[in-house]
């Protein structure tokens, strides 16, 4: 069986590859969003995967996978906690689905 290697260029792209419910996909949103601010504050900071692992009490490995994208298995929590250890103070805003 040949494998097809298709490229999302965003998570709702993604979430239709993946055949994801709306649910799912906003939640994967989220994540990404996520990601994407603890990639900023690291840069900003200048700590190393390493330096932010040891103060989220994770490890390196889990942290090189999380800035890469691959978010197989990572908790929301813990993207919030290396925001917090980043000095990253997350707000939610609601608003009815269009």
């Amino acid at each position: 069986m040949a494998v097809r290697k298709v490229i999302a260029r965003s998570s709702r792209e993604l979430a239709a590859v993946l055949g994801l419910s709306g649910a799912e996909h906003a939640a994967l949103r989220v994540q990404f969003e996520l990601v994407e601010e603890i990639g900023r504050e690291l840069k900003r900071v200048g700590l190393t995967h390493a330096a932010l692992a040891r103060l989220a009490q994770t490890s390196r490995p889990r942290v090189t996978a999380i800035l890469n994208g691959n978010l197989e298995g990572v908790s929301t929590d813990l993207l919030l906690r290396l925001l917090g250890v980043l000095g990253v103070r997350v707000e939610l805003k609601f608003r009815r689905a269009a």
